[in-house]
């Protein structure tokens, strides 16, 4: 009898353990909760290393589109970090910086199993410098000043579309470009815009590095910002080298991205015709 009251209480000491050790599974201490509520698929016996190392957030700077509260700050749309000293650098100041990065691109080409001193490519670090130069421009240039006072009072108030604008970007994840065409339209409120400044808007956000989905959004924002329309819409369809020429290698893949303010969110006729018109 003795012997089997003994196997009794060791089965419930054994029961009180097993519990206490599933308690503390599922009430872990604070530092490691959110580590856990974001891996569920981990056992219960993941090492403390590893849910330190989980519960460390990943700090990274905001989007441009996010990152200012502003539309314009010093002059400038939605700069980056460098923007401002960029645009305002002097003469031998610009030199340094090209200097720069003729050397990154040679270091760049050498990695690549390549000669940099070959006839073929002795200049190309220099040229490829002022090349992404080119292509990253909107950097320097100012709403304000590719505007210039094309602004006009007119009592107008039916749909503007500029369709089919042709614009070149770079993707910022892959350094690659896409390009594609955009769409603009908006409904006035007794205010008008010079139509090539709605080319020259997206021409500014495009020469930028970019993802499709803020440039479409900061051309109807900007736009929104400058006339303060009854609404906005913008539409892009482009293709993208870093979807074509590596990663799933897609050409004939077409990415599409809009964005529509005021009434043209609001209102899904308006919305409607506008799609219907950009289309025909």
């Amino acid at each position: 009898m003795d012997k089997i009251e003994k196997k009794d209480e060791l089965a419930v000491s054994n029961l009180q353990h097993l519990l206490s050790s599933a308690t503390s599974t599922i009430n872990p201490p604070p530092i490691f909760s959110n580590a856990i509520s974001r891996s569920n698929s981990h056992s219960s016996n993941m090492s403390v290393n590893a849910l330190r190392a989980q519960d460390v957030a990943i700090v990274r700077t905001p989007s441009p589109h996010t990152a200012q509260e502003r539309l314009h700050v010093n002059g400038l749309s939605w700069p980056s970090k460098g923007t401002a000293t960029r645009k305002e650098e002097s003469v031998s100041e610009r030199e340094v910086r090209m200097n720069r990065m003729t050397e990154a691109v040679k270091t760049l080409i050498e990695c690549l199993g390549e000669d940099p001193e070959r006839e073929g490519l002795l200049k190309t670090p220099e040229r490829y410098a002022k090349a992404i130069m080119f292509f990253t421009k909107g950097y320097e240039e100012e709403l304000k000043e590719i505007l210039n006072e094309a602004v006009f009072e007119e009592d107008h108030d039916e749909m503007v579309i500029v369709k089919n604008i042709d614009i070149f970007s770079m993707c910022e994840h892959h350094l690659v470009p896409f390009h594609g065409t955009i769409s603009i339209g908006y409904i006035p409120n007794k205010r008008v815009l010079g139509l090539s400044k709605l080319a020259r808007i997206a021409e500014m956000f495009s020469r930028r590095l970019q993802v499709q989905e803020r440039l479409t959004k900061q051309i109807a924002v900007a736009l929104h910002e400058t006339l303060q329309p009854q609404g906005v819409a913008v539409v892009m369809e482009a293709s993208h080298m870093c979807m074509v020429m590596r990663g799933v290698q897609k050409p004939s893949s077409k990415t599409v991205t809009s964005c529509m303010l005021g009434v043209f969110r609001d209102d899904p006729k308006t919305r409607e015709e506008f799609l219907r018109l950009i289309q025909s």
